[in-house]
């Protein structure tokens, strides 16, 4: 169940609450006259199970200028209308799609912060020193520390939704993120090659990795899976199934098998690790905006949905 807090203009209750009562799944309705100060207006409170939350914001959508609407989740509900109100609803909760909701979180993953540079270049280094080391729990490890899914995710939408500012922002997030993770690691991998650490030799002896840099069609395939797995947990808030997405591609290690081969001089290791990133992320986008689509078009809980 989905909580909604409604402030809506006095002059407009009536027609908001009227809204609520006709769409399936909405129960517990209150309603507040006059608690509102910021905006000004009438409080009005309901619960509303996630397969009826597109419809519901569809037909409120005139209150973004007028009022205010939040949603919260409802991790624990004990009421017999409740359980009817989720019946009500057409599909299934963990299968809708809210629309809004998935619009604003990809726009806030496909922004360039700090805390995103740090996360993608310590994930980049963990994944040099996995190369350096012939280690795949150190790249196993890289790959779930990534964060770079969020900005993929914001590219699949903004196609789905034709909103070319929100590709562009995440798609510089994207470029921004590799080329800072690829440069730190590429000095850290420097200064070792300076300092005798290592060299050339490392790579040419790293054969439990060599898959990072031998893209071929099961890369691609496997990008396209873990694109459209990506999705799927991102809208069913399945964090846990997002894990096994990160775990799937090599992005970020072939970020830190380029910074590592630029680092020893090995131009030859280049070309196929960029191609290995290419590759994944490309794959992950087609899937990715495939899913979307297939969800907002033939899946049934979903056919209700905002303007958005």
């Amino acid at each position: 169940m989905l909580h909604l807090r409604l402030i809506i203009p006095a002059a407009r209750t009536e027609e908001a609450t009227a809204v609520l009562a006709e769409c399936p799944g909405v129960t517990n309705i209150v309603v507040l006259p006059g608690a509102a100060r910021e905006p000004r207006g009438d409080v009005v409170l309901c619960d509303a199970a996630r397969e009826s939350a597109n419809e519901v914001l569809g037909k409120l959508e005139w209150l973004r200028g007028e009022g205010s609407i939040a949603v919260e989740q409802v991790d624990l509900s004990l009421s017999k209308a409740a359980e009817d109100a989720v019946e009500e609803a057409p599909g299934d909760p963990d299968d809708a799609v809210i629309w809004e909701e998935l619009g604003q979180k990809v726009q806030a993953d496909s922004r360039v912060t700090w805390a995103y540079l740090a996360f993608l270049a310590i994930a980049t280094q963990l994944a040099g020193i996995g190369v350096l080391q012939n280690s795949p729990i150190l790249i196993v490890g890289a790959m779930v520390l990534g964060p770079e899914f969020g900005a993929v995710a914001a590219i699949c939408f903004g196609l789905l939704q034709r909103r070319g500012h929100l590709i562009v922002i995440a798609l510089r997030t994207l470029v921004i993120g590799f080329l800072v993770a690829i440069a730190i690691t590429y000095a850290c991998a420097l200064v070792s090659h300076w300092l005798g650490w290592i060299d050339a030799y490392n790579l040419a002896t790293n054969e439990e990795v060599q898959f990072i840099v031998k893209p071929d069609r099961w890369s691609f395939i496997v990008a396209l899976l873990a694109g459209a797995a990506g999705v799927l947990s991102v809208t069913a808030g399945k964090s846990s199934a997002l894990v096994g997405v990160f775990i799937s591609v090599t992005t970020v290690p072939a970020a830190g098998y380029v910074a590592v081969a630029a680092a020893v001089s090995d131009w030859k290791e280049l070309a196929p690790s960029v191609s290995q990133l290419g590759v994944n992320i490309l794959g992950m986008v087609i899937a990715g905006t495939l899913t979307l689509v297939v969800q907002r078009k033939f899946w049934p809980q979903v056919g209700r949905r905002s303007s958005i």
